[in-house]
């Protein structure tokens, strides 16, 4: 039954849908925690402290933040999957007369494809320059999170990377929370205009709040 569901379009489309709207709470909630910096350092280094102490004592150092990670590559994984496979059956149901002459996708589907990609090699990119450290561009310091986000922003490659790749996650999270609310059913010609509304405030929230941290630290608030 569970491998019936899962081969079927609507099962695949049902996967990306809350899949999405995971990763849409651990994103809400991780732009809330990285405007903690523009409170100084001490603020935002308790802040990043507090979160590998989450749930102790009955939880173990660092046992709640490695199960919040553990949930996000879980929706990572079957979301990126759902949507190559989505996207290969899409190219086989075409018809055969556009073999060489394919018909145009739709501005959502490409810049949901586009997007997809770009926020897949950011969260490699973002990883590797602030959890790892492997490709800081400063003297990475582990347990001083304040002043690796400020090194990295400091140059100009940091904040490119960074802001193109929020202005693509705005993109994808317009389209994608619509989409996801068609696919589970909440979409309807009532309430139609109120999650397009919902869409786009999310969307501009979110790109204006991650953005805000580079933009912050290239003006001297934060520094």
């Amino acid at each position: 039954m569970t491998r019936t569901v899962w081969d079927s379009t609507v099962g695949k489309k049902v996967v990306m849908a809350v899949s999405g709207l995971v990763m849409l709470l651990y994103l809400v909630v991780h732009m809330i925690g990285n405007l903690k910096i523009f409170f100084g350092p001490g603020e935002f280094n308790h802040y990043a402290h507090w979160l590998r102490t989450v749930g102790e004592p009955f939880m173990h150092y660092e046992w709640t933040l490695w199960l919040i990670r553990v949930v996000l590559v879980v929706a990572v994984v079957a979301h990126a999957t759902s949507a190559y496979q989505l996207s290969r059956r899409d190219i086989k149901a075409r018809p055969s007369q556009y073999v060489h002459r394919r018909p145009r996708s739709s501005y959502a589907t490409r810049t949901m494809r586009w997007g997809g990609t770009i926020l897949g090699l950011f969260v490699v990119w973002h990883i590797l320059d602030l959890t790892t450290g492997t490709v800081h561009s400063g003297g990475f310091q582990p347990g001083h999170p304040y002043q690796n986000v400020v090194d990295t922003f400091s140059t100009w490659y940091g904040n490119v990377i960074y802001i193109v790749a929020m202005l693509a996650l705005g993109l994808h999270v317009r389209h994608g929370f619509w989409s996801a609310a068609q696919t589970l059913g909440a979409g309807s010609r009532s309430r139609d205009r109120a999650l397009k509304t919902v869409a786009n405030f999310l969307a501009v929230v979110l790109t204006a709040g991650f953005v805000a941290v580079p933009v912050g630290v290239m003006t001297g608030v934060v520094s």
